[in-house]
């Protein structure tokens, strides 16, 4: 009969022990309650709770990597896209996300699936695709405003993929296209261009110095007796026919 009560005094001892310790890592806090009221945040280590009495509920610190499902919006400018992004949070306050929220994981993605609707319905699609880091910024400070009253900090947003209809592609890809012979078109007359000042030079310079003329006469002739061909063309210049023509 002794032993029984030695054994159920041990087995009571052990549930006690176990109801009264708990340990929480470095990177955990625990929030307590006491019958149900809250007392403190407690960790990391070795903590000792009042049986039955007290409970603990742990709360992770480490930045969480939450993605924001694909969310189909219109831009401003009245284009439907697809986007979707990455949100980066932590939590800062342990007392404020057990107390303030339910479930601050679900509630921090629902406000960040309905802040990215927002910010992308009040840009253009130029600036979601030339400047998505001021869109990032924004996405940013809205989240982090809104979950600051949870005890969350969000330290980064990254949008990463923007998918756009087939029939906007396309037309993208003429755009580029037009774009892009646009400007070969203006190199090519900007070279036509400075080619003809240069010959315009040049033609001032044998006007000026018949010589000259004489001189670039015999080097078309030895140009053109390096060619193998059965027709030879010797070019005559007017100039040289000048004096006869005066006679």
């Amino acid at each position: 009969m002794n032993i029984l009560i030695i054994l159920a005094i041990v087995v009571f001892a052990i549930i006690v022990l176990a109801a009264a310790i708990r340990i929480v890592n470095e990177y955990e806090r625990g929030v307590v309650f006491r019958l149900g009221r809250y007392v403190g945040v407690r960790g990391p280590g070795l903590i000792f709770l009042i049986p039955f009495i007290e409970r603990m509920v742990k709360v992770d610190l480490r930045v969480v990597t939450m993605d924001v499902p694909r969310q189909e919006c219109i831009t401003l400018d009245t284009v439907t896209v697809k986007v979707d992004a990455v949100v980066y949070f932590r939590v800062v306050r342990p007392e404020d996300a057990i107390l303030n929220v339910e479930q601050y994981i679900r509630a921090t993605s629902l406000l960040s699936q309905t802040t990215l609707r927002n910010v992308v319905g009040q840009s253009e699609l130029e600036d979601l695709l030339a400047h998505r880091d001021k869109i990032n910024e924004r996405l940013q400070s809205l989240i982090d405003e809104g979950t600051e009253p949870w005890g969350i900090k969000v330290t980064m947003v990254e949008v990463r993929d923007v998918e756009l209809p087939e029939s906007m592609q396309r037309a993208m890809a003429a755009q580029a296209e037009a774009e892009r012979e646009r400007r070969a078109k203006i190199v090519h007359a900007d070279g036509e261009y400075q080619a003809a000042e240069k010959l315009a030079e040049a033609a001032k310079v044998i006007a000026s110095e018949p010589a000259a003329l004489q001189l670039r006469y015999l080097q078309t002739l030895t140009t053109i007796s390096t060619e193998r061909t059965n027709t030879v063309v010797f070019p005559l210049p007017i100039d040289l026919l000048k004096p006869w023509l005066n006679k």
